[in-house]
């Protein structure tokens, strides 16, 4: 009987530890698939789905015309990278698509990215080479953010989340980009969740 029960402790134990490494720390909240696409961007380079996937990467709408809230959008994904480089970590992408591609050229998204003193734009992607049509119904549909061009104006509307791609192309997570009171924006969360998800999965 007793060497029963030390079995039986043992085997419970054993149960114990393979399910604590079995816990991932990294949770996903979404399961939307992002389509195959093929864009050019800042540097004239193809950036198509296939070539971001084996890494995660974060992504967000912005265009360079913008007067409200691309700006802090941009300083913020700015410092989710410094959180990251802080941290040691490499593999990972940023990618912003523009809701203005007519008037966002490559030379454009290129000017309006040298403006904000980012890390590391290697590891920027600001996309173009599409129609307006195309990303709004892009932006709808595949991200579930909305994107919508004002006719009384130059401005495009566009939701301010960015979202959590993982490196099979699918999104995970999403988070608030802009905020009023810059607190509520998660910025450590974010480069925390990407570090989690790399740390898990690469």
């Amino acid at each position: 009987m007793k060497h029963k029960r030390m079995g039986l402790v043992l085997l419970l134990a054993c149960v114990t530890v393979l399910g604590a490494c079995g816990n991932s720390k990294f949770k996903a909240d979404y399961s939307l698939e992002i389509p195959d696409f093929e864009h050019v961007n800042q540097r004239g380079e193809t950036v198509s789905l296939e070539s971001l996937k084996g890494k995660p990467w974060i992504g967000m709408y912005i265009f360079t015309n913008c007067v409200s809230i691309c700006p802090p959008m941009s300083l913020n994904m700015a410092q989710v990278q410094e959180k990251l480089q802080k941290k040691g970590v490499e593999d990972y992408n940023i990618v912003a698509f523009s809701v203005d591609p007519d008037v966002d050229t490559p030379e454009v998204l290129a000017n309006y990215i040298s403006k904000y003193n980012v890390p590391d734009d290697s590891k920027w992607n600001l996309l173009t080479g599409y129609s307006q049509k195309y990303i709004e119904q892009f932006a709808v549909k595949n991200t579930k953010i909305l994107v919508k061009n004002d006719p009384n104006s130059d401005q495009v509307i566009h939701g301010n989340q960015f979202f959590l791609v993982d490196k099979e192309g699918t999104i995970v997570k999403m988070y608030n980009g802009f905020a009023e009171n810059i607190e509520d924006v998660p910025i450590d969360t974010i480069a925390s969740d990407i570090e989690t998800y790399i740390d898990e999965n690469l």
